[in-house]
């Protein structure tokens, strides 16, 4: 089970401020979730970076992750997971599980109870928040060409789990995690709340 974190994005909405680079727990933003990938249970650990990716990779500490920049990330979140299923192709994985930066409420635990949805190259799974599809996201290998195909702009792979919504397993995770995005200024308060370390 690769893991895959989207962690290209600008912070439009932040003022600029590269989400990667966040603080928390007086770290960038971009290590915790890595870390909860691992500590998940995935491996290999495949990050996607795009806005200030130099700054990144000199500020945070991305030891034990493959990484890869997304040059075309401003256009959106699409091309970022289309890089990183491109660099997972040919790697062995039976599929990858799909994570953002800006979640901080979304533990291993939440990681692990998605992972184990994994039934085959075919699988497709999600988390769920009382019942409302959410990150982590599951994609069995045999998905990876035709969700990369449809993943445009900022949408991600929403268009093709709306389309396969049948062949969708959602993993109900409330209990255990927080789906709150860090989108805007009001929103950097999250990062303060105590968490499970």
């Amino acid at each position: 089970m690769a893991g895959l974190l989207l962690a290209a994005g600008g912070g439009r909405r932040l003022g600029g401020r590269p989400k990667a680079l966040l603080e928390f727990r007086g770290r960038p933003l971009v290590e915790h979730a890595a870390r909860v990938l691992r500590e998940g249970g995935c491996g290999p650990v495949h990050l996607v970076l795009g806005a200030a990716a130099p700054e990144v990779r000199a500020r945070a500490d991305l030891s034990g992750c493959t990484v890869h920049t997304n040059p075309d990330w401003a256009s959106g979140m699409g091309s970022s997971l289309r890089t990183g299923l491109a660099a997972l192709a040919g790697s062995g994985a039976g599929a990858v599980l799909v994570a953002l930066v800006d979640q901080p409420g979304i533990g291993p635990e939440a990681v692990a109870r998605v992972a184990a949805a994994y039934d085959g190259p075919g699988a497709l799974a999600a988390a769920a928040y009382e019942g409302r599809r959410g990150h982590p996201v599951l994609f069995g290998a045999d998905r990876w060409t035709e969700i990369a195909a449809t993943a445009e702009g900022d949408r991600g792979a929403r268009d093709y789990l709306r389309h396969h919504g049948t062949e969708l397993t959602l993993v109900e995770c409330a209990d255990i995690a927080a789906a709150y995005d860090i989108d805007t200024p009001e929103d950097l308060r999250l990062l303060t709340i105590e968490l499970p370390q």
